[in-house]
């Protein structure tokens, strides 16, 4: 199984936005799964390698996913996200910057780390949304591009991004139990413990604007949260192997092994 299929909370820091060398021990320590660098803006090979560096020191996952050809660094990460956005109808965002990069850059791109993602952008009034000229989608149309990124397209990954504001987690949920084998992220509005919780039963939960705006205690919370929704859902796993064993425990084998 790929590393990044186990990750339950990934720290999402934008290098176009200042953080301290402290602030980032801070992260790494909660136990956060992995760190995206990555933002929408003024994203610069300059500003990539700079964040990069601060990061270097530490064993945690580090995925960079760039917003166009030019934020692209070649190396000092581990895995390599590449978004395609499922609700717009610009041909720039679904493959066009992708062929432009392959066309520059082939030679140096390391295919083994490439993860290509299936990103929904759902919040119309976020930088992302206005820059790809994202459309509003309902619950069933979410549910249909979800399934044919899966299904059709292959897409290992997909991102259902509300980023500056809290999402519909019916829409989440909705979207879990559609999907087979592809991973679902979801990212926007963490900024407390229950939010994080709540959002965690259907997805891996992206956090990073709260780091910005609310400062770390808001951070540590989302971390807490999402451990606290893995306990319920341990809680549940034992729950349901108690039963099974109290009503396996009064069963008598109606074969003995020496006829078997």
């Amino acid at each position: 199984m790929e590393e990044w299929r186990k990750w339950k909370h990934i720290t999402k820091l934008d290098p176009d936005r200042k953080i301290t060398p402290e602030i980032i021990k801070q992260i790494v320590d909660t136990g956060t799964d992995a760190i995206w660098v990555s933002g929408t803006q003024n994203i610069k090979k300059e500003n990539v390698k700079e964040l990069l560096a601060m990061l270097k020191d530490y064993s945690i996952p580090k995925v960079p996913k760039p917003a166009g050809p030019e934020g692209v660094v070649y190396e000092g990460y581990d895995w390599l996200f590449v978004p395609s956005v499922f609700n717009t109808k610009d041909a720039t965002w679904i493959n066009g910057l992708h062929k432009q990069w392959i066309k520059k850059y082939g030679d140096k791109i390391n295919w083994d780390i490439v993860v290509p993602e299936a990103l929904i952008i759902l919040n119309p009034k976020c930088a992302a949304a206005k820059v790809t000229r994202s459309k509003v989608l309902s619950k069933e149309d979410v549910v249909a591009a979800a399934v044919c990124a899966e299904r059709f397209f292959k897409f290992p990954v997909i991102y259902i991004e509300y980023s500056g504001t809290y999402g519909d987690p019916a829409i989440v949920q909705a979207v879990k139990e559609a999907l087979k084998s592809a991973h679902l992220i979801y990212g926007g509005g963490i900024n407390t413990k229950e939010r994080a919780e709540e959002m965690s039963r259907w997805a891996t939960i992206v956090v990073g604007n709260t780091i910005y705006e609310n400062g770390t205690r808001s951070f540590i919370n989302t971390v807490r949260g999402r451990l606290l929704a893995e306990m319920q859902e341990l809680q549940a796993k034992l729950m349901k192997l108690k039963k099974m064993s109290r009503q396996n425990g009064n069963k008598v084998p109606t074969t003995s092994p020496e006829h078997k």
